[in-house]
């Protein structure tokens, strides 16, 4: 009997360990699942990108800002930093847009209805596409909103998380600094 209840025990444990080593590989794969593919570093090159138009569906192609400052904005409905950033950056956006800048803001809200009820209160002129969180994943968005100015060259120049009041004096600097580096403008002057 004795040798019965040590073999079950036994079989026992090694089920136990095994359940555990499944649970921990699991928990593995989650996190790592859950990181960035790689997150993008200023000076990188910005990861291509196809999405869809916010409302429309039409695709929106990175390769069409080619040879364009980009500010590329992902934002939510639920973010309360986006009222500000939002309306700041259409302001910009209608400022420098016929000397080559653009905005493109990613929705990542998993109800469209509420990126739609969310532009009715604070609309914009500028191009709005919907993600399924992939793309925020590849470029390492870790918050609402984060955007990334991206040069002529199609380079990351600065990583902007959050959005404050006051933050569109040093991004208007920033934006007109690449606007003119690659016009052939001395940003001096």
């Amino acid at each position: 009997m004795t040798a019965i209840k040590g073999t079950t025990i036994k079989a026992e444990l090694r089920r136990l360990q095994a359940q555990m080593m499944q649970r921990a590989l699991l928990l593995v794969a989650s996190i790592l699942l859950a990181a960035p593919v790689w997150a993008v570093e200023v000076g990188e090159p910005m990861p291509a990108f196809q999405q869809p138009g916010l409302g429309h569906g039409k695709m929106l192609n990175s390769n069409y800002f080619a040879g364009k400052v980009l500010y590329l904005d992902f934002w939510a409905s639920w973010c309360g930093p986006c009222r500000i950033s939002l309306p700041t950056m259409d302001k910009l956006y209608r400022e420098f847009n016929d000397q080559g800048f653009e905005v493109v803001a990613v929705n990542v809200d998993k109800n469209l209805n509420d990126a739609k009820r969310f532009l009715k209160q604070h609309p914009v002129s500028y191009y709005l596409v919907t993600d399924d969180g992939s793309l925020p994943r590849r470029y390492g968005v870790k918050g609402m909103p984060t955007a990334y100015l991206i040069d002529r060259q199609g380079r990351v120049r600065r990583i902007h998380e959050g959005f404050r009041p006051g933050d569109e004096q040093s991004l208007r600097l920033q934006i007109e600094y690449l606007l003119n580096e690659t016009s052939g403008v001395s940003a001096a002057q």
